[in-house]
């Protein structure tokens, strides 16, 4: 028995067939009609409308049979996508390709095969149109011609069908990006107006007099926490927007990642004492890197800042510096963790977890987003696993062309 040839454009064809969620639904009527119309046409008592994929065949449309698909494909189809063009079989019995096949020793004993390839508009032969049956037959120029029109009109329907369901999923995304900047807008009206707040109410307690020198300084104290909370913030956007507009500076030169690490690490030292966490950094004296050393500190921070904010009272953050190749530091925590559906979409922007909102833990969602397009900006990149126990892992990866040799010799 021959093997069938294999089709010049079979990585790119089943991609499309992917990506038009073709195999998603089968035996619909539009097609069963196309199916039913062909056999008619063709005064053939077996028709299918259907499509070849890693060498299984998916039916959409049938007459004269119940097959639903076929493992694997039949060779008449395979060979007709693979030839793209028009395939007529007189007789697979006197035909040395198939004749010992299946199809033909055993039923439905198939003799007869005439086919037309269902090519798309990205030059795709998605599948086939075809007849058959037992007896050994030939098509008509009339019939060729209604068979080849019936072929152009299912891959039509097909490519119809699956911009239809681009389309809805574009939709959906929307949708839901509406939703989060409307999660975003409620948030952020929340982070601002919660310490505009609280320094409205301790400014009028201090205007009013009457405290003593302790109360009237914690009291500032507690004010000047909540304006640079509202600092931080407003800084946070500007930057994301920077960003997205690409108009954030990036000057990269020789930094020290150890180092930066370091200040990162002393600037979040006092909220992880707050929250009674143990803050842990590894390491070695000097790791030399090809960066923007205040945008990759931004990203730092910006992953400390959610460490922090996950881990309960009593957890542990430990910040590793790799020299790599490729460099990378690794910021890992030990709080409630990050569910796998979560994980593909934590950097989106205004994504927050359901872990988030349950906890009511303060943030806009955009954190993580700038960190992404931080490392982005540098050619690297930033992604989050989950730890075998609780927490997670945050890895910001520079690219292993960022190295720069340490000429302290350190270690």
């Amino acid at each position: 028995m021959t093997t069938s040839p294999e089709a010049a454009d079979e990585t790119e064809r089943v991609r499309e067939l992917d990506e038009l969620n073709a195999l998603e639904s089968l035996l619909e009527p539009d097609f069963q009609a196309i199916a039913i119309s062909a056999a008619h046409v063709c005064q053939a008592p077996i028709a299918l409308v259907n499509l070849v994929a890693e060498k299984r065949q998916y039916v959409k449309g049938r007459a004269g049979t119940d097959l639903t698909g076929v493992d694997p494909a039949v060779p008449f189809c395979e060979h007709t996508i693979a030839e793209r063009e028009f395939v007529e079989i007189h007789d697979a019995r006197a035909d040395p390709r198939f004749r010992d096949h299946p199809i033909v020793t055993s039923p439905p004993r198939v003799r007869f095969y005439a086919g037309v390839p269902m090519i798309t508009q990205q030059g795709n032969a998605l599948g086939t149109v075809c007849v058959m049956s037992p007896e050994p037959d030939r098509l008509d120029a009339a019939q060729r011609q209604a068979l080849h029109t019936l072929a152009t009109h299912a891959v039509t329907l097909i490519e119809l069908h699956g911009r239809a369901h681009q389309a809805e999923e574009v939709i959906q995304r929307l949708s839901a990006l509406e939703r989060l900047k409307n999660q975003f807008l409620s948030n952020l009206n929340h982070e601002l107006r919660t310490p505009l707040t609280s320094i409205r109410s301790y400014l009028e307690l201090v205007q009013e007099g009457g405290l003593n020198e302790a109360t009237q300084q914690r009291f500032l104290n507690i004010i000047e926490r909540n304006s640079d909370r509202m600092l931080h913030l407003i800084n946070t956007l500007l930057l994301m927007a920077g960003l997205k507009a690409q108009t954030a500076t990036f000057t990269p030169d020789s930094a020290d990642l150890s180092e930066l690490a370091r200040q990162a690490v002393e600037r979040v030292a006092p909220a992880a004492e707050l929250k009674e966490l143990t803050l842990n950094l590894h390491a070695r004296d000097r790791v030399r890197a090809w960066a923007d050393a205040e945008q990759l500190r931004n990203a730092l921070l910006q992953v400390l800042d959610n460490a922090i904010k996950f881990t309960d009272p009593g957890g542990a953050v430990d910040v590793v510096v790799i020299a790599g190749p490729p460099p990378e530091v690794e910021i890992h925590d030990t709080g409630v963790g990050v569910e796998s559906e979560d994980l593909r979409r934590v950097f989106e922007e205004f994504y927050r977890t359901r872990q988030a909102e349950e906890q009511a833990v303060e943030g806009t969602g955009i954190g993580l987003s700038i960190v992404e397009k931080i490392m982005e900006m540098h050619g690297g990149a930033a992604r989050m696993e989950k730890e075998t126990h609780d927490g997670v892992c945050v890895h910001l990866t520079l690219p292993s062309s960022a190295i720069l040799p340490d000429s302290s010799g350190g270690s």
